[in-house]
């Protein structure tokens, strides 16, 4: 997982964090094989794996993942004030805060991710699909997002080291 080097607590808490609500590495480098697979016809899942490894080893990244799970978590324990409990548990439509912390971690490794990130929004392919399932119970609010906003930029880091090799 995060090899011999030295993990930061904001690392090691963003990935329990993932862990804890239903995230796994491997959830996150499916939408990377789904994103990039047309692309690269060698492509294998380590890869994928590799990449949305490096991309939660970024402290920017890491930040955001805390910040938009505490959102949610506080959320489904109702401790936001009004109006922001009810927008947040509701997922509004016209809320773009969830997005705006995504582009974030899109913003990463170039303007790539965020047209990945759009089209993985819009499709909502895999873990995505169950994140937005409301009958949970649960809060997604922003986790969606910010995994489809991990998964993107992976794709993007992916293209990029990609057209620097051939």
């Amino acid at each position: 997982m995060m090899g011999d080097k030295k993990v930061s607590l904001s690392e090691k808490t963003a990935r329990r964090w993932l862990i804890e609500r239903g995230i796994t590495i491997q959830d996150i480098a499916d939408l990377v094989m789904y994103l990039q697979k047309r692309y690269h016809s060698n492509l294998l899942m380590e890869d994928c794996i590799h990449n949305v490894e490096r991309v939660l080893s970024k402290r920017e990244v890491q930040n955001a993942i805390l910040t938009g799970i505490q959102l949610d978590m506080l959320a489904e324990k109702k401790m936001l004030e009004e109006p922001l409990q009810s927008i947040i548990e509701a997922d509004e439509g016209l809320y773009g805060v969830d997005e705006i912390l995504a582009f974030s971690i899109v913003n990463v490794y170039g303007s790539i991710g965020f047209t990945n990130y759009g089209y993985i929004d819009k499709q909502k392919p895999g873990i995505l699909k169950a994140l937005n399932d409301k009958s949970s119970g649960m809060c997604h609010t922003f986790l969606d997002d910010i995994v489809g906003a991990i998964a993107a930029a992976a794709s993007s880091r992916l293209a990029h080291r990609a057209e620097n090799t051939e």
